[in-house]
């Protein structure tokens, strides 16, 4: 990536920055840098602010959504915040029989095992999120220069928790329900990428600067089975996002996945401009797979940060090095922040990426 002389702090805003330029494969004046689950368990204010609230409680409230989402840029200094929300909340809020049970994630009451099931899912209406919108409202006057990401999850990671009932390795039920039902399958991802967008949309008009598509599980797909199963729904989310308000620009759209290294490419052609990579493939493989029209998020191992500090140094200059092969560079983990991670680890690691990219 080139450089260029950042602009002043009166001249400042979300659409200058360091993060919303990587994004768009502009000079910048050094590598913007954000963690996922940077707003988490990792941060015991965090703990402390939700003890007692149940998490898709609290992602509903907009006091605790904007103290919870500006934390980890109070303390780390990162380059973006990340709405605090959950992946299934669109679901919830739409009225889907959803818990979050400690230590095993989200369980949905009464699975969609069948055509009847998928019908009976209840939209996702927009006058239902003015908690969200009010949230992302408060974040954005307070972030000022420092933009916001919103987020949402993708229509098969979406459609994985719903058929499965919760959390799955091998995700045996989703597959079965793809193969053999697939007049099925493509009415519930017409309707899981409707709410996704229904989602993002609120938040971009609220005033988000960048929004991310999560895709946890797409990495248990093969990629003639992704292209066609999951491709056209993912695109038909960022479709939706393609064109700004009247006048105004598209905002960068964030795609991520885990194990997705297989499908990289696919991932980038769903309409990205920025490309998460898992820690699995490097950064410089990643952009060769990508092509040259895409920058990419990513890509420290989020173990490394239990590592000792030497350790930890020689990842994290790995990863800026290769993030130079891209037209553009997040940097980021593979994925999330592990809740044992010490937090001044986090903030070291934000300030040494800002000092050997600033060089």
């Amino acid at each position: 990536m080139g450089t260029a002389a950042a602009p002043t702090p009166a001249e400042t805003t979300p659409a200058d920055s360091d993060l919303v330029r990587a994004a768009r494969g502009l000079p910048v004046s050094r590598t913007p840098v954000w963690f996922m689950r940077q707003a988490g368990r990792s941060l015991p204010e965090y703990r402390a602010l939700r003890a007692g609230t149940a998490m898709l409680q609290a992602c509903q409230d907009p006091d605790l959504v904007t103290e919870i989402t500006l934390q980890p840029v109070r303390r780390h200094g990162v380059d973006a915040a990340i709405l605090f929300s959950d992946i299934v909340l669109p679901l919830v809020v739409a009225g889907v029989d959803i818990e979050i049970k400690p230590g095993v994630g989200p369980v949905v009451a009464s699975p969609v095992r069948t055509v009847a099931d998928v019908d009976a899912l209840p939209p996702l209406e927009p006058d239902r999120l003015d908690f969200l919108a009010t949230a992302v409202r408060r974040l954005v006057a307070e972030l000022g220069p420092t933009p916001l990401i919103g987020f949402a999850g993708a229509p098969f990671t979406l459609a994985t928790y719903l058929i499965e009932g919760g959390p799955s390795k091998e995700h045996a039920r989703t597959k079965a329900f793809m193969y053999a039902e697939p007049a099925a399958w493509q009415r519930l991802l017409e309707r899981l990428a409707v709410s996704a967008a229904t989602f993002l949309r609120v938040q971009v008009d609220a005033g988000a600067s960048v929004v991310q598509l999560f895709d946890s599980w797409a990495g248990v797909l093969a990629a003639p089975d992704y292209a066609s199963c999951v491709l056209p729904y993912s695109r038909a989310v960022f479709d939706g996002l393609a064109a700004g308000r009247a006048g105004e620009r598209a905002i960068p759209r964030i795609h991520f996945g885990v194990g997705t290294g297989e499908l990289l490419p696919l991932i980038a052609d769903a309409g990205a401009d920025v490309v998460g990579v898992d820690w699995r493939v490097p950064l410089d493989e990643a952009a060769r797979r990508v092509g040259p029209g895409y920058s990419l998020q990513g890509n420290l191992d989020p173990a490394v940060l239990l590592a000792d500090r030497a350790t930890v140094d020689r990842e994290v200059t790995r990863v800026v090095e290769q993030g130079r092969a891209a037209r553009g560079h997040v940097f980021n983990l593979g994925h999330g922040v592990l809740p044992e991670t010490d937090p001044g680890v986090l903030t070291h690691v934000v300030e040494l990426v800002h000092e050997l990219s600033a060089r």
